[in-house]
């Protein structure tokens, strides 16, 4: 068993690499001086680059030596009040003298790590400054049996992409600015006051009647793909990024593109490689929002162990139920950046989630002065202000003790302190200065139209996902069994080049004539319920973000086992919701009308596309989910037209989910492009009269062409 150091009663120095220096004189005695000599040695060779490995050895040793002489003297009974305060003063000014060594050479900053690996050659010079110091050095412990290993990381992996990218390029190019802005902006009037409650509460006491919006620069071009073009409050933030701002919360409503402009902020801040953790429902829209706004950047998606991760992405997404999985490599990737979207998920600092986010902020922010960090929820910001003290720290604004960096220069250029009356106020515009950025629909309604329908890509991962996929590929293979037994059956007089168009359309019409009588097997019908009931679960996931964040929202479904599900999920996490469905009597149907629009409390009404498509008015909402896709644009249309009412102040939002990957994405598009959507959302444009056998049968078509591509025809 190891023993603890003890000093020596006598002996001369030996064994040490300043032997040739003079006796030191009586007040240099001990460990203290030759810490500070040797700390003053690396520091004097880190001046002269490259630190060679003897240096680092020699600065992990002191650093070691300082942190455990500091933990004996704080607990060494025989000594004076003042003696100990003078060791602790000495000891410090040994830390600072290593922090500012490590500042010229951030790559020391990893040997001070707590888990970081102690070198062979650091135990050893350890071992000579404790001799040379006065110190017996304690036994060599034995082998000790391997450490349990920490909660969850026996399934932490590292893909292997990820792994070829680390051998591609094993070292992360310095930042020597991100350390010395570690060591800057310490308090100096303000030391000594408790600083943190004061800013929590300058939201509740500061308060001036202004929103809780940083001061933007006038909306400038932003270049964009072609067809695409940023609202003026959207290219707000991304002028801001590009004259210099590095910090965001930004809390816009939903419904004001805040995927969007994240992703052209990192453009305008060369903020590459990001990482993008976000909820599971909306990681699949984060990679459609990148091949929309940014096509040129490629994105990856992790999921499950990462097996398909690309580890040369420049934007990297993942869900926070993944974080402790993927955490390790995600730490050691180099990133530049990183949004948190639906960041109020980190309230709770105790939580998993949240100790990962803020770890890997804390990493990025150590290796590169000034990276792009973005906070992105829908919240707002005066309701319960703690809760946006881990969001704060993962900005870099604060840390669990006091403000850090620029905010606590902000605080100390106010000239007052927490005694100071007009403190409150001055501490609630410095935070808003970090960037706070907060608008409503209501604050911007010149610059989005009074309707838009807004996608939202999921992705059905799991055994459900597998087997609708799996029922997908054994439809389109009956579609191709169908045309090639009809190829067969008229012999080669109208045998044509490649694929038989005329003849898929022919197949596909007669495989929509049997579904309608078909009660076994998959169809193009069973196929869109059973999607409808795989998204489900998401639908109403993100139906409660969006009332945790604006409010009211109405929910669309068609069939009744998905209303059922979403109002268990609601149920499950204390919402409460008002029904209306096609069994309801008058009266039953009156009385969840008037909860959901009368009631604050009832935060969704979940809906029935067929029963309350036609004749309501729920206005009192401004976001909608269409949980379920219709065969026609009109019938999704009326739904969005109970909130889109004469009286409706502020413009309205639809959020359509779609199951990525599947035919739901193909039905979506077709009734797009035959209805004229996005025209008649943005311009007014009018209806064309398209039935829904058209969609069901264009649905088929792609799905067979598809398949005759695949296998090689045409």
């Amino acid at each position: 068993m190891a023993r603890p150091g003890r000093r020596r009663t006598g002996g001369a120095r030996t064994d040490l690499a300043v032997q040739h220096r003079h006796a030191p004189r009586p007040t240099e005695q001990g460990l203290i001086p030759v810490l500070a000599e040797v700390a003053h040695e690396v520091d004097g060779a880190v001046h002269r680059p490259p630190t060679r490995p003897a240096v680092r050895a020699k600065f992990q040793a002191v650093a070691l030596l300082v942190r455990e002489e500091r933990a004996r003297v704080k607990a060494d009974v025989t000594l004076t009040e003042s003696r100990r305060a003078q060791q602790l003063r000495r000891l410090d000014g040994v830390a600072t003298l290593l922090a500012k060594t490590a500042a010229r050479d951030t790559s020391l900053l990893g040997l001070l790590a707590d888990d970081a690996r102690v070198s062979d050659a650091a135990r050893a010079f350890k071992t000579t400054m404790m001799r040379a110091g006065g110190l017996e050095p304690p036994d060599e412990p034995e082998p000790a049996a391997p450490a349990a290993p920490a909660a969850g990381s026996e399934r932490r992996v590292v893909p292997r992409s990820v792994i070829s990218r680390q051998l591609a390029n094993p070292f992360l190019a310095p930042d020597f600015e991100a350390a010395a802005e570690r060591i800057a902006a310490r308090p100096r009037r303000l030391a000594g006051w408790e600083l943190l409650e004061p800013l929590f509460r300058s939201f509740e006491y500061g308060t001036t009647g202004t929103p809780a919006c940083m001061t933007l620069p006038r909306a400038t071009s932003v270049p964009t793909p072609q067809g695409r073009e940023l609202m003026p409050h959207q290219a707000q933030v991304v002028a801001a990024t590009a004259a210099g701002h590095r910090t965001f919360l930004l809390a816009d409503e939903p419904g004001l593109g805040k995927t969007a402009q994240a992703l052209l902020a990192a453009q305008a801040a060369d903020a590459y490689p990001l990482l993008v953790v976000a909820p599971n429902v909306v990681k699949t829209n984060w990679a459609h929002e990148v091949g929309l706004w940014t096509p040129n950047r490629r994105s990856t998606v992790v999921h499950g162990d990462g097996d398909e991760v690309d580890g040369f992405a420049d934007i990297v997404i993942v869900n926070y139920e993944l974080l402790d999985r993927h955490v390790g490599w995600l730490g050691d990737l180099g990133f530049r950046g990183m949004v948190v979207d639906e960041a109020h998920f980190i309230k709770n600092k105790g939580s998993q989630r949240s100790q990962h986010v803020l770890a890997l902020s804390e990493r990025i922010r150590a290796r590169t002065a000034r990276p792009l960090l973005m906070a992105l929820t829908g919240t707002p910001l005066i309701n319960d202000i703690e809760d946006f003290r881990a969001i704060w720290q993962f900005l870099g604004w604060i840390d669990e003790k006091m403000p850090l960096g620029r905010l606590m220069a902000a605080l100390e250029e106010t000239g007052l302190t927490p005694a100071d009356p007009g403190f409150y106020t001055a501490a609630r515009a410095s935070v808003i200065a970090q960037g706070i950025v907060r608008r409503r629909k209501i604050d911007v309604v010149a610059d989005i139209p009074a309707r838009r329908v807004a996608d939202l890509p999921v992705e059905l991962d799991g055994a459900i996902g597998r087997s609708i996929r799996d029922a997908e590929a054994e439809l389109a293979r009956g579609l191709v069994r169908r045309y090639r037994m009809a190829l067969e059956s008229r012999g080669d007089v109208e045998l044509v080049d490649g694929i038989d168009h005329v003849l898929v359309r022919r197949v596909a019409a007669g495989a929509l004539k049997d579904a309608g009588s078909q009660s076994t097997g998959e169809n193009v019908f069973t196929m869109v319920r059973r999607i409808g009931q795989a998204k489900a679960g998401l639908a109403a996931d993100y139906a409660a973000q969006l009332a945790r964040n604006v409010g009211k929202v109405v929910f669309f479904a068609k069939h009744v086992d998905v209303m059922d599900q979403a109002e268990h999920t609601f149920a499950q996490r204390g919402i409460r919701y008002a029904s209306i469905r096609g069994d309801q009597t008058p009266k039953a149907r009156e009385k969840n009308i008037a909860a959901f629009t009368d009631d604050p409390d009832v935060s969704i009404v979940v809906c029935s596309l067929m029963a309350a498509g036609v004749g309501l008015n729920l206005q009192v909402a401004s976001n909608l989910v269409l949980a379920e896709l219709s065969w026609t644009d009109a019938e999704q249309t009326q739904a969005i037209d109970r909130i889109h009412r004469i009286g409706q102040s502020e413009p309205v939002t639809a959020w359509r989910v779609i199951a990525a990957q599947t035919i739901d994405s193909r039905i979506a598009e077709l009734i797009d492009s035959k209805s004229g959507l996005a025209a008649r959302a943005l311009d007014g444009a009018p209806d064309e009269d398209v039935s829904s056998t058209d969609v069901q049968l264009e649905t088929l078509v792609g799905l067979l062409t598809d398949a005759l591509v695949a296998e090689g025809v045409g």
